[in-house]
This record gives structure tokens, C-alpha cells and sequence, in this order.
């Protein structure tokens, strides 16, 4: 923050800043996301570079995504040694992250700690990168970790979880007091770490379809929310085929449940 001062610059609200300073934190996320050593990290909202710092002492090479042009010229200074370090001024929700990810060197890692604002967008983004990447690490606010490692059943299990394990497995490795940021937001935060599965769910048009109209109306019996789905006696058949309860509700199925019906409606489906 002492970097921001002498600039006469301030945490923009706008930008969800809550800049990552607890060096332990930053020390722990870094061997997560590099562990073992070596390796591209492509790094989201670099901020004020805590964590880009220990990220550069393992990894291979670091690409630090920071929209903030107020603040390159601090991470430049920082890190003018840096030769394996790349400074990308962008909007990390409108990154195309294959083109960094994509050259390696292997592992490649997406890692960051994400603004609240966009966080489903990110989750979504890195959904469609489990072909191409060995890890995410991200840093999110508790109840979006909740949301993540969640399992049927419970409040926090929704459309953002099924999508999720549906590509990765999702471990929730650290707990983050709020008082590890400045400023410190109103919540704590969770690291969550996130590793393609080797078999993963083909996450198609229909399995988004079969997913968005279930959990839509989640107070619905999954009878009314894929009424729009399927005509009803090829509903009912259909769900019979693959063992699913039409009167039951959303929260109750996991992805396999939930990949099955997809593959009815891709079935059912004129060629």
C-alpha cells in the first residue's frame, strides 16, 4: 500500500482491489501453483506483484495479468530483473489465456486471486481451459469456495459446482483471513485448487442446457424445470432410461446424473 501512497493512488472499488499482502499466504499459494518447480503460470491480477514475487522464484515463466495501468509502472520497477517475467496489461475476463498457456513450458498453471465481480466468469474461462491446463489455483471468497467443493444435497451445491467437477477435481487448500488484505474486504477467503479430471464430462450445448433449466428454478421439481426440454412422455422416458427421480429437485443429482440426461436430450435430438 506504501507503493500506492507514494504514486498518490488508492485501491480502486471499481476493480474489486483487496491487495493480497500476508507473505506466508502469498509463500503458500505460489508452491501450490508450482509444486514442482518450474513451469508456466499465467497469473491474474498481478495488483501490487505479492504474489507475482514468489511465483517468479519457481516457476519457468510467469505471464502477469494486470488491467490496472496504474499499476505496470509499480510492477515494472518491482520486477525490472525479471527475464522471465511477462507483463500483460488486459482485462483478464477477456483473455485469450490458450495464447500464453499454450507455448508452456509445462506444467501450466492458471492461478490468481480472483475479484468478486467476475469470479463465475474466471470459473467459467478456466472450465473451458481443463484441456490445456495441469492446474488452477485460485484465491475466491469463502462462499464461493463453499459453492465449489460443495456435494448434492446441501445449500451451496448449484449449476456453478456441477460445472465445475464436471472438468476438475476441486481440493479447498487454505483458509485466508480477511485481515491478510488491504483493504480487507467483509468476508474471508479460500484457496481453491483445481486439476482436470482424466475422464471429464463432455460439457456440450446439451449438458449446459440439461444443467441452466434444472437449476433455473431450483424450488421446481426437475419434472417442471425440463418440461422445455423434451416432450413429456419422452421426458418421463428418459429419465426412467437413466434412473432419475422427476420429483425430485436439482440439488439432488451429481454431475454423472446430470451427464446422463444430457445424453438423452442428445439422443432424442433430430439428426
Amino acid at each position: 500500500m506504501r507503493m500506492l501512497r507514494e504514486r498518490g493512488l488508492r485501491p480502486k472499488k471499481s476493480f474489486g482491489q483487496n491487495f493480497l499482502h500476508d507473505r506466508v499466504t502469498c509463500a503458500r499459494i505460489a508452491e501450490l501453483a508450482t509444486t514442482p518447480e518450474g513451469g508456466c503460470v499465467v497469473e491474474i491480477g498481478a495488483g501490487l506483484g505479492a504474489l507475482t514475487e514468489p511465483l517468479l522464484q519457481r516457476a519457468g515463466r510467469v505471464v502477469a495479468i494486470e488491467r490496472d495501468r496504474d499499476l505496470l509502472p509499480i510492477l515494472r520497477e518491482l520486477f525490472v530483473d525479471a527475464s522471465h517475467l511477462e507483463l500483460v496489461e488486459q482485462d483478464a475476463a477477456k483473455m485469450d489465456f490458450r495464447t500464453v498457456l499454450a507455448p508452456g513450458p509445462a506444467p501450466r498453471v492458471l492461478a490468481g486471486n480472483l475479484p468478486y465481480q467476475i469470479t463465475g466468469r474466471l470459473i467459467e474461462r478456466a472450465v473451458g481451459l481443463a484441456d490445456l491446463v495441469d492446474r488452477v489455483v485460485f484465491m475466491v471468497q469463502r462462499e464461493v469456495a463453499d459453492r465449489l467443493c460443495a456435494t448434492p444435497g446441501g445449500r451451496d451445491y448449484g449449476a456453478l459446482t456441477v460445472f465445475s467437477q464436471a472438468a476438475f477435481s476441486i481440493d479447498r487448500a487454505l483458509k485466508v483471513p480477511a485481515g491478510a488484505f488491504s483493504p480487507a474486504p467483509k468476508v474471508d477467503s479460500a484457496v481453491v485448487v483445481l486439476e482436470p479430471r482424466q475422464v471429464r464430462t463432455c460439457e456440450d450445448e446439451a449438458f449446459r442446457r440439461v444443467v441452466k433449466a434444472a437449476f433455473g428454478q431450483r424450488r421446481k421439481t426437475l419434472r417442471n424445470s425440463w418440461k422445455s426440454l423434451l416432450p413429456r412422455e419422452v421426458l418421463e422416458r428418459a429419465a426412467e432410461h437413466v434412473g432419475i427421480d422427476l420429483s425430485a429437485r436439482a440439488e439432488t443429482l451429481g454431475v454423472d446424473d446430470f451427464a446422463a440426461m444430457a445424453q438423452q436430450l442428445r439422443d432424442a435430438e433430430p439428426r
